[in-house]
């Protein structure tokens, strides 16, 4: 009974999992399909915040303004507040569904936020 419990739930898991859209899969469900670990982010002490020189060591932010310099209506990797240094937690969440930071104060840039 115990196996087909295990069983049962796996294949529900595939299931729902192939029923999540792409763009509802989270940060670190991302990072870990690439087969990053959470230490290589968080360490390997008591697990710390995740900071924005943690993700520019992969992330180069000048590359990222060039990737997405065609978004409109602004690119949002090379804006005129933070240029190419905002810091990515502002939109980018890890462990909870990412945000467009910038339509606070701009409703007119609505930006799609992976």
């Amino acid at each position: 009974m115990k196996n087909l419990t295990i069983i049962f739930a796996l294949v529900l898991g595939i299931f729902a999992a192939s029923a999540i859209a792409k763009d509802n899969v989270l940060l670190d469900q991302t990072h870990a399909a690439k087969g990053i670990k959470c230490n290589s982010c968080h360490g390997t002490e008591a697990r710390q915040a995740v900071t924005m020189l943690k993700c520019v060591q992969c992330h180069n932010t000048e590359k990222l303004a060039l990737k997405t310099e065609n978004v409109k209506p602004t690119n949002p990797h090379n804006n005129r507040h933070f240029a190419t240094e905002t810091d990515c937690a502002k939109c980018h969440h890890i462990h909870q569904k990412s945000e467009n930071y910038c339509v606070g104060c701009h409703p007119r840039f609505d930006l799609v936020t992976p």
